[in-house]
């Protein structure tokens, strides 16, 4: 059975919290924004926290994600997206992989057996496939609608979610298009977790408390 808590305690523990926010940095004119935002989200709640910035400048995600560490190390666990690499260097507690990413065998082998390691996946063939790899917990979306890919996958919807939960004892984190106005019902589908982008955006703090307050 998936195993799931209100936090994570250290970079072993596979307990997912019900909340999971992502930090895009494509939201953000400076590194001090992301992080004002990023500390806001923890002083709301969050315990676990994903690094996004899809712009491909290596020098300026690696000095985002030290300052990220820097400030909320210790307090909150770090993902990076898609990077091995800089989650590394950066000293972050895993990376989450797309289906068009490094091969999770590849990722496994440079980040090690202590690191969480997640995938995200779209079908129930890509959910089949991922339940047979070291990945730590499987994502499933978009459940809803969603701004935040310039070419979304194909909306899966919470029957979606049911399927993904038959075919994974991993905990599974739905995405996509997910509010406080329909949370509850990801997690009712089965999702041990959502991920949440747009609805934290604004006042994230308070945001973030309400989204606990649902689970």
């Amino acid at each position: 059975m998936s195993k799931v808590d209100s936090g994570l305690r250290n970079p072993r523990d596979r307990r997912m919290p019900r909340l999971y926010p992502i930090v895009d940095a494509g939201l953000f004119a400076t590194t001090s924004d992301l992080c004002s935002y990023a500390e806001e989200l923890a002083a709301g709640g969050c315990t676990l926290l994903q690094y996004r910035n899809k712009s491909g400048n290596a020098r300026a995600m690696l000095e985002q994600a030290l300052e990220l560490k820097r400030i909320l190390g210790g307090r909150v666990q770090l993902i990076m997206n898609d990077r091995a690499d800089l989650c590394l260097a950066a000293g972050f507690d895993g990376v989450h992989v797309g289906q068009e990413d490094l091969s999770r065998a590849s990722v496994r082998g440079l980040i090690g057996p202590d690191l969480w390691l997640g995938v995200s996946t779209h079908n129930p063939q890509q959910m089949a496939e991922a339940e047979q790899t070291t990945a730590d917990y499987l994502a499933i979306g978009p459940v809803f609608a969603t701004g935040s890919k310039d070419r979304p996958d194909p909306v899966v919807g919470l029957e979606g979610v049911r399927r993904a939960r038959a075919l994974t004892g991993k905990p599974l984190v739905g995405i996509g298009g997910i509010t406080r106005a329909n949370a509850r019902l990801v997690i009712e589908a089965g999702a041990d977790a959502v991920a949440v982008i747009a609805d934290l955006y604004r006042e994230p703090r308070q945001a973030a408390e309400e989204f606990l307050r649902l689970f």
